[in-house]
């Protein structure tokens, strides 16, 4: 065989072995793109920094301490318990994605975590967030980072980092999740248990914004039955925003008026307990305050409930039961609270912003609701 022909076959066959050089980011993750995120990130983490978080630039994690070292603003704890949560936001997320608003659901992740610790009596300290997306959407993370930052600093709750999770494999282009996780602390002689709930307490029922972030199954499976238009504004709903604005509505943070609230009685123990109205609606979360003896009598005609409910009842078809047993109705807190001290308690937290209703009372029983 001629020198030539040997050449173009070794060629030939030189061509056929070579492979291309697998790499990150031909799998679906572009580090250096996550890495330029995560860095632009320390303006927002830093506006929710107070005197207890230690500066920890390039750590593994984020550094608290418990209490000041200054005098002036020592808490002087004697005996601390810390307190931790963790939480989601649900399929809520993918009612964000098809509106391409993602603030809201940010402020959403951290109210579920922060309103669950504030029921145990304790104010919270640090917040860290976990995301899970296909790709790195700068935008959209940018957005999510802004709501959850901003709930934060409402909460007076350090932001001291996260994690972005890139899986390409595991979430479908646009897809995405969110958990949340915060740590908190209360003196170990503050904190609610039930207990403390005795005969002639009073419920106090703290006015929820919506559907918060409990039932989104439920609510698109009705904008789907429905076939209801998230971009329409609906007059039933008494509101000039778009259907798809109202089911956005983020949970009410509770933490900062309760805070407030529980430091003015550091003394009295006029609290004796508490309940975050989410999943399993108003019967299923103030039992969980009350102890085996004990039971909560309510008047459900004693507070306003939200035109969302109503509307979703209407256009799914959806029983009373059903509505009661899967969404907050109107009530997203409650709060046990001594009877003399009912009314001037539900008056400062209405200086504090809240729109309160007296819904029940504390009666002998076997440790459930009941609802009038």
């Amino acid at each position: 065989m001629p020198p030539a022909t040997k050449s173009k076959a070794a060629s030939k066959s030189s061509a056929k072995g070579s492979k291309a050089s697998l790499t990150y980011a031909s799998a679906g993750v572009d580090i250096d793109k996550k890495d330029a995120f995560t860095e632009s990130l320390d303006a927002q983490l830093r506006s929710t920094y107070n005197g207890r978080v230690l500066p920890n630039p390039g750590g593994f994690a984020g550094l608290f301490r418990l209490d000041f070292n200054q005098k002036l603003f020592r808490r002087n704890y004697k005996d601390p318990v810390l307190v931790a949560c963790c939480d989601g936001v649900g399929t809520k997320v993918l009612l964000a994605r098809e509106l391409n608003t993602f603030d809201t659901v940010g402020i959403d992740l951290v109210a579920m975590n922060v309103n669950d610790l504030v029921v145990q009596g304790a104010e919270p300290l640090f917040f860290l967030d976990y995301i899970a997306v296909p790709e790195v959407d700068t935008t959209m993370l940018h957005a999510l980072v802004k709501g959850i930052a901003k709930a934060c600093k409402d909460c007076d709750c350090a932001l001291l980092g996260g994690e972005t999770a890139n899986m390409p494999d595991i979430y479908r282009k646009g897809d995405f999740d969110l958990a949340g996780f915060c740590v908190g602390v209360v003196e170990l002689k503050r904190t609610l248990k039930p207990t403390r709930v005795q005969v002639g307490d009073v419920v106090l029922g703290l006015k929820s914004d919506g559907v918060h972030s409990n039932g989104y199954s439920l609510v698109r499976h009705v904008v789907k039955h429905a076939n209801l238009d998230l971009s329409k504004v609906y007059p039933e709903l008494d509101a000039k925003q778009t259907l798809g604005q109202v089911l956005l509505t983020p949970t009410r943070l509770y933490a900062p008026p309760i805070t407030k609230l529980l430091r003015g009685y550091r003394v009295k123990n006029v609290v004796s307990g508490m309940a975050h109205i989410t999943g399993s609606g108003l019967e299923g979360n103030l039992c969980r305050a009350l102890p085996p003896t004990l039971d909560a009598v309510v008047d459900r005609s004693s507070w306003p409930v939200p035109p969302v409910f109503p509307f979703l009842q209407k256009h799914g078809n959806i029983s009373d039961v059903e509505m009661h047993r899967i969404f907050n109705m109107g009530v997203g807190y409650c709060v046990i609270v001594r009877p003399s001290f009912a009314d001037s308690i539900k008056k400062s937290l209405e200086k504090l912003g809240e729109t309160v209703s007296v819904i029940g009372e504390i009666k002998k029983g076997t440790g459930i609701v009941r609802v009038k």
